[in-house]
């Protein structure tokens, strides 16, 4: 496993899926750079998620909130009294550990003395920043360390402007900011990440089903986009690790090289933050159901998920090696809706005969989908270097397709082959890439 992990990581480096950021000056810890096909395959996993999400449903309706919240968003969301993690130092070798992922909390793990721990203290994890030209608490702002408050300040501007009704939900992809004490494991824990949450209001006694519906939900989602069923399991929160707002959640965790880690939490609120933010700002977050002519505070059902981890999960999930005539062939066997690339272009020599079928059939495609055009190298080699990439589809050009019309199509996962004609290309791909 790893193995797994190290050959993963620099396949995206050496790719251009995840660069080390600002590289060049020796790098800034726990921070990442998503490189020309990175940037692909995060925007299809985001992109993917809100086709499940919003797109294909009547009851969901988006929301993209500001990063940037005065004090009083999370003074009444409980984060800058809760938002925290106990930190503790080694005397002897000034490394810092967060106390509750230690697996001895006596012994530190990098110098290996016991008992030269200081007590542990609370350390607020939310990015402090300063709006305006003046520095001073009157201009306190904070980075949001999750995208949900923004859904729920919004409950009503929604609520109106939409005219929907519980049971409905409010989806939002951003950015994220947390001051982890210990990032690490590659993306899997950083101090910038993107999330992709929905904020689900239902009448509070329709919770607890609602709340067993979006687990099932979010489960078969990685399922369906190709994760094996082995390398994912769905776990209750025990009652001592719920959250001051949770009547209950469960984690979808996935096998992570070093162990199971979290993908998504979805999480039974309650009215905890309505009713906190309406406290706090004076203003009616509520519900008028005129049918039953009463009001209530919605409860709130909220799958939450970590688009950049989920991105590692499928790119750990679909890496393959096999052996093909003697050679080891590296492979992504990416969903075709996560793969960063869906067809390759790739006339069979730069020979200028070539160059303008190659160019036409590019033409058609790009339209349609993310296209790869590769000209450099043996076609062996090309073919080699988009498995890695993930790409489904290679098409090439070659010198039959001057007399033909054709092109060969060749599958990523099998390696087979079909000679498919120029006029019929858009449609032979369409019924493979829907």
């Amino acid at each position: 496993m790893a193995e797994l992990f190290d050959q993963v990581v620099n396949l995206c480096k050496r790719r251009g899926f995840v660069f080390p950021s600002a590289e060049i000056y020796g790098g800034f810890r726990s921070t990442y750079d998503y490189g020309p096909v990175g940037v692909l395959l995060l925007r299809n996993v985001k992109d993917a998620w809100w086709r499940a999400m919003v797109q294909n449903r009547t009851d969901v309706v988006g929301l993209d909130a500001a990063i940037l919240s005065p004090p009083a968003v999370w003074e009444a969301s409980g984060h800058l009294q809760n938002f925290t993690d106990p930190l503790v130092d080694c005397r002897n070798c000034k490394e810092r550990y967060r106390l509750d992922q230690l697996e001895d909390p006596e012994t530190c793990p990098n110098c290996g003395k016991v008992g030269t721990f200081t007590e542990a203290r609370q350390f607020n994890l939310m990015f402090k920043t300063h709006a305006g030209p003046v520095e001073g608490d009157a201009n306190t702002a904070y980075l949001r360390p999750e995208t949900a408050q923004g859904m729920f300040i919004n409950f009503k501007n929604v609520l109106d402007a939409s005219r929907k009704k519980p049971p409905f939900g409010i989806a939002q992809v951003g950015k994220s900011f947390r001051n982890e004490i210990t990032p690490g494991n590659f993306i899997f824990r950083t101090r910038e990440f993107e999330q992709m949450e929905l904020e689900f209001f239902v009448p509070p006694d329709e919770a607890p089903q609602w709340f067993d519906y979006w687990c099932k939900e979010r489960f078969q989602w990685y399922l369906d986009l190709g994760i094996p069923e082995e390398k994912l399991r769905l776990r209750p929160h025990d009652p001592d690790e719920l959250s001051h707002y949770s009547a209950g959640t469960s984690d979808v965790e996935f096998l992570y090289p070093w162990g199971w880690g979290e993908l998504e939490g979805i999480a039974n609120r309650t009215d905890y933050d309505l009713k906190q933010h309406a406290a706090h700002s004076g203003e009616r977050l509520e519900y008028f159901d005129q049918a039953a002519n009463e009001r209530y505070v919605p409860y709130v059902i909220e799958p939450a998920a970590g688009a950049t981890r989920t991105m590692m999960a499928f790119l750990l999930a679909a890496y393959d090696e096999e052996e093909v005539r003697g050679e080891t062939r590296t492979v992504l066997r990416l969903h075709h809706r996560l793969a960063p690339y869906k067809v390759a272009v790739l006339p069979l020599s730069r020979k200028e005969e070539l160059l303008p079928a190659a160019r036409e059939v590019l033409a058609l495609l790009q339209p349609q989908w993310m296209c790869d055009y590769d000209e450099t190298q043996s076609i062996g080699r090309r073919y080699r270097r988009q498995d890695e990439l993930g790409t489904p589809y290679c098409v090439t050009i070659d010198f039959e397709t001057l007399d033909d019309r054709a092109v060969t199509v060749r599958e990523r996962d099998a390696m087979t082959q079909d000679r498919v004609a120029i006029d019929r290309l858009g449609t032979y791909l369409r019924d493979r890439l829907t």
